[in-house]
């Protein structure tokens, strides 16, 4: 199931392409409170709509279940409010098909910078300052491939608070020094010339902080380590698998440890430099229970 319509002026039933474990469906009263705190002050410093909320933060640690909360919080509030997902921007499977063959054969898996339709979220963000309805991509996890059109939410007309979440979002590249070592097995063996891992910073370089240029405000939720990743990500796979039925393939635990070694590297570097910079910070401990909420400066 892709992640369902999140917008509008009165609460609605939503639900995650990959929902949260059932101690993250309510997340901490602080946390949503903090992020209100950051929408308000950007709709009152910034001349633009919608003031676009970026929700940063690595696999499972519950991006989705606060974007969803925020947003219900805007909509009690009366604003018009909006949830875009940087997943939802993924090419079509058959678009990293041909990455894979012209590029690398590691750009066939979905996530890394490089395999998002960057230049259709730079068009959705022109479209929702201009004030139009949108149709917002979804994409569907379980299949891999975008869902079609007629399954797309409408973004409201004057949108007024967009929440663009995603593990990547507001991410910035490495310097080129560092990537030459391996972080990992998947590089070493699959990457040893680095191509794979050197396209994929390029991209973040360039087309992705124009993406990321839009943001008003940055939030990150700092996971412990990205050891904990995989134990949160085959949640969520379970998750996905319940929801999914038998009309979609899910990951085993190794195929998700072989996932998840794709974001690696960046989800390090992210956890590493963001925190100096977000405008928020939510640091989790390995139950994805906040012990720490601070804002810069």
């Amino acid at each position: 199931m892709p992640k369902a319509a999140v917008m509008g002026r009165r609460p609605a039933s939503h639900r995650d392409g990959v929902s949260m474990s059932a101690a993250t469906n309510r997340p901490d009263t602080r946390v949503v409170g903090a992020v209100m705190a950051q929408v308000e002050a950007a709709l009152a410093q910034s001349g633009r709509r919608p003031a676009v909320i970026g929700l940063c933060g690595a696999q499972g640690s519950g991006k989705t279940t606060l974007a969803r909360a925020v947003l219900d919080t805007c909509v009690e509030a009366g604003l018009r409010a909006a949830v875009l997902s940087i997943d939802d921007l993924y090419f079509t499977h058959a678009e990293r098909q041909a990455l894979a063959r012209d590029v690398h054969p590691l750009l066939a898996t979905r996530g890394v910078p490089g395999t998002h339709d960057v230049a259709l979220g730079l068009s959705l963000f022109a479209r929702l300052d201009n004030g139009e309805s949108v149709a917002l991509p979804r994409f569907d996890k379980a299949r891999d491939d975008r869902a079609p059109e007629c399954d797309w939410p409408r973004a409201p007309r004057g949108c007024e608070v967009l929440l663009f979440e995603g593990w990547c979002v507001g991410a910035r590249p490495q310097a080129p020094e560092d990537l030459l070592a391996p972080v990992n097995a998947l590089e070493a063996r699959e990457d040893a010339d680095a191509l794979w891992r050197t396209y994929v910073n390029a991209a973040l370089s360039e087309s992705y902080q124009r993406l990321f240029a839009r943001l008003d405000r940055l939030i990150l939720l700092a996971a412990p380590g990205f050891e904990v990743v995989h134990g949160w990500r085959l949640e969520q796979e379970r998750e996905l698998a319940a929801e999914a039925g038998n009309g979609g393939a899910v990951m085993d635990e190794a195929a998700i440890a072989r996932f998840i070694a794709h974001y690696e590297r960046l989800t390090r570097h992210i956890l590493h430099e963001m925190p100096g910079r977000a405008d928020l910070v939510v640091s989790l401990d390995a139950a994805r229970r906040p012990v720490a909420i601070r804002e810069r400066g």
